[in-house]
C-alpha cells in the first residue's frame, strides 16, 4: 500500500512542478486538467502527510522518554506517544478508502426524475413532496437546481419532473437515491383515516458531455408546442416548449420551462445524453453482475430502497437496514446522515472485496 502512496505522492509533486511552468500556465486546457488532478490527489497526500507525521512523533516521543527524567516532562511525552498511536489505525483505514478506485462520475452534476408510481394521486403528491426534498438538499449544499421540465396534477402533486442539479460533488452524494421510494401515510382525502402505500422512482444521472455520449441527429424528431402551467408571458404564450423523440431508443423528452426553443432543445438534449449514457452503464453493470451484487446501490430503478412511515415518524434505508425517526428532518432535506450511512457502506463493502481478492 505505501508504495503506491509514495509513487502518488512523486506524481503530485511533478503536477505540483508543473503547474509552475510558464508554458503549462499559458496552455489554459492543460492547465486546468492538471489543477483538477491535483485537487482530486489533494486529500490523500494530506492523509498520507498526517500519517508520517504521527509516525514522527511515536519516534521523537520514544527516544526522549529513553532520555528524560522529569516526571511531569515524561507524563507529557507518554500522553503525546498514546495520541499518535490512537491515530494511526485511523489515518490507515482512511489511506486504504482514499485508495479505492473513484467513480469517474462523482465530481459531476446531476439530472434528477421523479415520476409517480403505484398509489394515484397519493404518489403524485408524494413525488411533488420528494421534489422538494431534493432541492432543499441542494439548497443546503449550496447547489444550483435548474427545473427542465414539470408535469402536475393540479392539485399540489406532480406526476413527473426532470431537473438539474449543478453543484461540485453533486452525483458522489446522490448517487444512491435511484430507486424506489415507498411512502405510508394517511391522505388528505381519506375521511376513514386508513393509511395508504404509495411509491414513486427517482433516478439519479451524471451530467455528461457531448465527447462521451455522441448522437445522431437523424435519430431525432424534434416538436414544439406551447407551454403550460406556472410561467412568465412569453413561457405560455409562445411554441417554445419542446418535445425530443429518440427513435432508436424510444425516449420521450419534453423541455418547456425556458423562454426560447433554442434553450429548450438544448436542455432536451442534455437530458437524452444522460439517459443514453445510463443505459449504456446499465449494460455495462449487467455484464459484471459480480461487481452489481457487492455494490449498496445498484440504481435500478425498480430495487425498493426506502420507506417513509409518516405514522411512525420513520424512514428506512433497506440495503443497509438503517432506520432514523426523524422523518420531518428529513422531509425538509436533512438526508445527509442517509447518505453519509450510504457512502460508508460501500466503501465498506469495497475495501473488503480488495482485502480479500
Amino acid at each position: 500500500m505505501f508504495d503506491k502512496i509514495e509513487d502518488i505522492l512523486r506524481k503530485f509533486e511533478d503536477i505540483t512542478m508543473e503547474l509552475n511552468d510558464p508554458s503549462v500556465i499559458a496552455d489554459q486546457e492543460r492547465f486546468r486538467k492538471l489543477m483538477k488532478e491535483q485537487k482530486n490527489l489533494e486529500p490523500l497526500v494530506e492523509c498520507y502527510n498526517e500519517y508520517k507525521k504521527c509516525k514522527e512523533t511515536i519516534d521523537e516521543s520514544l527516544a526522549m522518554l529513553d532520555e528524560e527524567s522529569d516526571p511531569e516532562m515524561k507524563e507529557m511525552l507518554k500522553d503525546e506517544l498514546q495520541t499518535a498511536k490512537d491515530k494511526i489505525p485511523e489515518l490507515e483505514d482512511k489511506l486504504k478508502i482514499l485508495l479505492l478506485p473513484k467513480d469517474p462520475n462523482d465530481d459531476k452534476n446531476v439530472i434528477v426524475e421523479i415520476r409517480a408510481g403505484v398509489g394515484g394521486d397519493e404518489a403524485a403528491l408524494f413525488a411533488a413532496d420528494m421534489y422538494r426534498v431534493y432541492t432543499r438538499y441542494a439548497e443546503r449544499q449550496n447547489w444550483r437546481v435548474e427545473t427542465m421540465s414539470v408535469e402536475d396534477i393540479g392539485i399540489g402533486g406532480i406526476k413527473t419532473v426532470s431537473f438539474m442539479i449543478k453543484g461540485n460533488g453533486a452525483y458522489s452524494r446522490l448517487k444512491f437515491e435511484s430507486g424506489v421510494h415507498r411512502v405510508q401515510r394517511i391522505p388528505a382525502t381519506e375521511s376513514g383515516g386508513r393509511i395508504h402505500t404509495s411509491a414513486i422512482t427517482v433516478a439519479i444521472m451524471p451530467e455528461v458531455e457531448d465527447v462521451e455520449v455522441e448522437i445522431d441527429m437523424n435519430d431525432c424528431k424534434f416538436d414544439v408546442f406551447r407551454a403550460s402551467g406556472n410561467g412568465g408571458q412569453c413561457v405560455n404564450t409562445t411554441d417554445s416548449a419542446v418535445r425530443l423523440t429518440h427513435f432508436p431508443t424510444g425516449i420521450v423528452i419534453s423541455c418547456q420551462d425556458e423562454k426560447s426553443q433554442q434553450q429548450n432543445k438544448a436542455k432536451a438534449l442534455r437530458v437524452l445524453r444522460a439517459k443514453l449514457y445510463e443505459l449504456e452503464q446499465e449494460k455495462k453493470h449487467n455484464n459484471e453482475a459480480e461487481l452489481r451484487r457487492s455494490q449498496v446501490g445498484n440504481g435500478d430503478r425498480s430495487e425498493k430502497i426506502r420507506t417513509y412511515n409518516f405514522h411512525q415518524g420513520r424512514v428506512t434505508d433497506h440495503r443497509i437496514g438503517l432506520t432514523l425517526y426523524k422523518i420531518d428532518q428529513i422531509m425538509d432535506g436533512d438526508i445527509d446522515e442517509i447518505i453519509d450511512s450510504l457512502i460508508a457502506a460501500d466503501q465498506a463493502e469495497k475495501l473488503s472485496k480488495v482485502e480479500n481478492s
